[in-house]
């Protein structure tokens, strides 16, 4: 059986970086300006990707080996239909990983010619029956008993550009200056495939025509070869893995913005060398090889990662003034708690408790994009009896989170003092990354006393 194809359909859709992102469950938020140092650590276990602000850990990444099962955001599959579920608008697919894969009506592509519906948009269980065969795209990794999430709309991206196969899609970063964006659309009318779209990413800015061609000729040849094995494998089967997370991570963030990466494996460096001198000739030197045979401490030692991340796993998070957090991880949810601790303040309670709420709504901020926290989040800020200081704590709030390439949503503080919020999950957060389930609790922390059972 061939695989389904997703329709062209002629008529224009634009989009930019930022809606495609959000697609793929990728979306991102302007970084502000600031010198950015990326320090890569490869050991035979896991390799460490982290971001340093200044001297501050801002961003931490973990691959394994043994993590191609798990973190496969991206990956292009030619999957199977295992079976549809009305009621829940969606289809399990079989993409030859341990748990089936979800494929909701929203992310269906068909065409039109090929359904028989009655009134509006088909349901699902008419687009899709078991056994058949579906091309799709990964744009959320399986977590805990979940699996993965997919899509039929396919991208595939490069350094400067975005290409969408069999679509018509087309558009540039909305981040970019309106000249610059002039600039690049006559590029990308020039060097558009035909019948395939293409997103300008941000990193184009100011980059020759010639460098945006070859990275379109790039991502075209990937895609033919994608289609080529889709007509020609069985499913399920994977058609597309995307590169190794250190490849990945300096392709969506390696900017003027970076004072550099650091890079303690000789193989990795020059794979990462070549790389950005093929793409961006310009940072190439920017790339740096850290020699452990002669460096008397370790690269995450040196940048002082270690007693960071040391510090970002612990439950408790303590204020500059004295106040603290206390981060508390559960299926359902996450739940941060403000206290005073021991600020006690030097004029009033309000003011005190004002004082301190703003210092926990900034480390809040920052500890969730750290520790990569996703799902539904709960902040017990400490009451406040003035109206405009919930207001401007909120506001604090929300500016702090802006800084997030990840996106979020803030409700307002509510009578008893919480903030309900949401950060997209995409990865399985620095907890679950660098800790080990304890098998005599099962995570619970506690064990039941069986004698008091017996």
């Amino acid at each position: 059986m061939q695989p389904v194809q997703a329709a062209v359909d002629m008529t224009p859709v634009e989009l930019d970086e930022e809606d495609l992102n959000r697609r793929r469950g990728k979306e991102r938020k302007g970084r502000p300006l600031g010198r950015y140092l990326m320090v890569v650590s490869v050991k035979p276990r896991a390799t460490q990707i982290a971001v340093l602000e200044g001297r501050n850990l801002i961003e931490h990444y973990v691959s394994r080996p043994a993590d191609d099962v798990f973190q496969i955001h991206g990956n292009i599959y030619l999957g199977r239909v295992q079976n549809v579920l009305p009621g829940m608008e969606a289809a399990f697919i079989d993409i030859a990983t341990p748990k089936n894969a979800v494929l909701y009506r929203g992310d269906v592509q068909y065409d039109k010619d090929d359904i028989e519906s009655v009134g509006g948009q088909p349901k699902i269980e008419e687009i899709l029956r078991p056994r058949q065969t579906v091309l799709c795209q990964v744009t959320k990794n399986p977590i805990a008993h979940k699996g993965a999430r997919l899509t039929q709309e396919v991208s595939i991206p490069g350094r400067f550009v975005v290409l969408i196969p069999n679509s018509n899609t087309y558009g540039i970063s909305k981040r970019l200056p309106d000249q610059e964006r002039r600039r690049l659309r006559q590029i990308l009318d020039r060097v558009r495939p035909a019948g395939h779209g293409l997103i300008v990413r941000t990193a184009a800015e100011g980059v020759t025509a010639e460098e945006i061609e070859r990275d379109v000729l790039q991502l075209a040849r990937q895609w033919e070869e994608i289609d080529r094995l889709a007509r020609t494998v069985q499913a399920p089967a994977l058609l597309y893995r995307e590169p190794d997370m250190a490849v990945r991570v300096i392709r969506e963030e390696f900017n003027q913005d970076y004072r550099g990466v650091v890079i303690d494996d000789r193989a990795l460096y020059e794979e990462i060398h070549a790389y950005v001198s093929a793409i961006s000739p310009a940072l190439a030197d920017r790339v740096q090889f850290y020699d452990n045979d002669v460096e008397p401490l370790s690269i995450l030692e040196r940048y002082h990662v270690h007693e960071q991340l040391v510090r970002a796993l612990d439950r408790k998070v303590w204020l500059p003034s004295g106040g603290s957090l206390v981060i508390e991880h559960t299926e359902a949810l996450t739940v941060i708690d403000v206290n005073t601790g021991k600020n006690v303040g030097t004029t009033n309670l309000e003011e005190t408790v004002y004082r301190n709420n703003l210092e926990a709504a900034a480390e809040i901020a920052k500890q969730l994009r750290l520790r990569d926290i996703g799902g539904i989040i709960v902040c017990d800020f400490i009451d406040m009896e003035i109206e405009a200081n919930k207001r401007a704590v909120i506001k604090a709030f929300r500016e702090a989170l802006a800084r997030d390439k990840t996106r979020t949503q803030v409700f307002d503080i509510s009578d008893l003092g919480l903030v309900e919020m949401t950060r997209k999950r995409i990865g399985e957060g620095l907890l679950e990354s660098m800790s080990i389930l304890c098998e005599p609790c099962e995570g619970r922390g506690i064990r039941i006393d069986e004698e008091l059972l017996a």
